[in-house]
């Protein structure tokens, strides 16, 4: 076979560079667009934040006084904060502060009424954040109990030990190894005393081996005349296993208590924490910030975005005007490539939010029933039925979904929320599974706790309503839900 050229006509679709980047910033959060949008702002010398409006009229050449009039291209509005005021407000500000401060007088009596808009470095969340570890808090206190340096340094081995619910991951055995060549004569009992002491320390129950020594410890901390103390003793003592799985006909058989007695100790009992340690938060909050905002106006559902949560950016002026079509000079090339991507890079921003727009218009539209019913009235979703009504691939519909929120009157949900698979019914439709969880989380919020539903109860309940659901559906539901089964929902009331 001779090799030969051949012409062949034909579409492709190529992966320019502003292909590249409309798809990037497609499927960035809110958090990463604005890190985005900053590091833009660094490396473009032809982009500028839109901080205040100027009333000098614009130089630029190449038609960039008509794209600056129309905004899509050079200019788009992630923000409705008026940046004119805050030069006027600063001056007002500037005009109340009097020549001469009173000598009896601090400088936060005379200009307290600094608003907190002014102060960029103010962080009302930042004194309440606290990333301190449970070791850290054990540490703490140790250092503040008087004993001795070897003391110490057994009480920094068991702590040491300790994971974040506050339990103890080694046995003192394996503590008392790996101290006995560092201490002389050590003695298993000396680790114990240690033990009992940090036990004591806040949150109380930290470094127990087991779920019973914890909450013992808590309960030995209570005073002995503590109303239903003793049974509540008796009840962690001896009848632990029973308590988990709830056999109060057992327990009260052997224990010889009367019902209300069981009740009382439990009530006393469930006061305590079984994983102290998960008192001290070590983990920093997360905000989520919605890009859609829901409303309903005179009986209408409006979509807008948030505007709000990102902010303005425009080409400079100033540079843009210098760009020359003819001149092929190193600084006038540089400043063509950065004046283009600054166009590209608004222009992507622009169909970004117009993405967001169409898809967010399309799920509102379909699900109005959950806005305005809740959870059950949730009907079946999937990718491809927006993307069939948007006119794009359903890649593109993933994209947008992900970690893009709503803010509704319900809440704030991800996207990907109001896609849900379907259930057939028994007149043929379809019902959402997220309804159907819904249905779940109502029927087990209202059984007999004497008496919870089964998985085989749940669905048969949900069959008279017309919904088919299997037994073991209802159970993957339930236990996505982190609902126990019914034998560990039953309750004495």
């Amino acid at each position: 076979m001779k090799p030969s050229l051949q012409l062949k006509m034909g579409q492709q679709l190529a992966m320019t560079p502003q292909l590249q980047q409309a798809i990037r910033l497609l499927q960035l959060s809110t958090l990463d667009l604005q890190q985005e949008i900053q590091e833009a702002l660094e490396s473009n010398p032809m982009l500028e934040p839109d901080e205040a409006q100027s009333d000098e009229p614009s130089t630029s050449n190449d038609g960039e006084n008509d794209r600056e009039n129309d905004g899509k291209e050079n200019l788009v509005d992630l923000s409705e904060n008026n940046a004119e005021a805050e030069p006027q407000e600063m001056a007002e500000w500037s005009d109340s502060i009097p020549n001469d401060l009173p000598v009896d007088s601090a400088w936060d009596d005379v200009y307290s009424s600094l608003p907190a808009s002014n102060r960029d470095d103010y962080d009302p969340l930042a004194k309440s954040s606290s990333t301190e570890s449970l070791q850290d808090h054990l540490e703490w206190q140790l250092d503040l109990t008087p004993m001795g340096d070897r003391d110490r340094l057994i009480g920094l081995a068991i702590i040491e030990g300790i994971n974040p619910d506050g339990y103890l991951t080694c046995s003192l055995d394996e503590i008392y190894l790996s101290l006995q060549s560092q201490l002389e004569e050590l003695e298993i009992e000396e680790i114990k005393v240690l033990q009992h002491r940090i036990q004591q320390f806040d949150p109380v129950g930290c470094g127990s081996l087991d779920l019973q020594e914890c909450l013992l410890v808590q309960l030995l901390q209570l005073p002995p005349s503590t109303p239903h103390f003793d049974n509540a003793r008796k009840l962690l003592s001896d009848h632990l296993d029973a308590l988990g799985t709830r056999d109060y006909a057992k327990i009260m058989r052997r224990s010889k208590m009367k019902e209300d007695q069981l009740r009382n100790a439990l009530a006393l009992i469930q006061s305590f924490n079984p994983k102290p340690g998960s008192s001290i938060d070590q983990s920093e909050a997360e905000y989520v910030v919605p890009d859609i905002s829901v409303r309903k106006i005179k009986d209408r559902w409006t979509i807008e975005l948030n505007s709000d949560a990102l902010p303005r950016i425009r080409i400079n002026n100033s540079y843009a005007s210098m760009v020359q079509r003819a001149n092929n000079s190193r600084d006038n090339v540089f400043m063509k490539s950065h004046l283009q991507e600054a166009r590209w890079f608004l222009k992507n921003l622009q169909s970004r939010n117009e993405t967001l727009m169409k898809v967010a218009s399309q799920i509102v539209a379909y699900q109005q029933a959950f806005l305005e019913q809740g959870d059950e009235a949730m009907k079946p979703l999937v990718l491809a039925d927006v993307a069939e009504a948007v006119g794009m691939h359903e890649s593109t519909i993933s994209r947008v979904t992900t970690q893009k929120y709503m803010h509704t009157p319900r809440g704030v949900y991800e996207l990907k929320y109001f896609f849900s698979s379907h259930v057939s019914t028994a007149e043929g439709g379809e019902c959402s599974s997220t309804a159907i969880r819904a249905h779940i989380r109502k029927l087990i919020a209202e059984e007999n706790p004497r008496k919870p539903l089964s998985d085989n109860k749940i669905a048969a309940i949900l069959g008279e309503q017309g919904i088919k659901v299997a037994r073991r559906t209802i159970a993957k539901y339930r236990e996505s839900m982190n609902f126990p089964p019914s034998n560990e929902r039953k309750q004495l009331v």
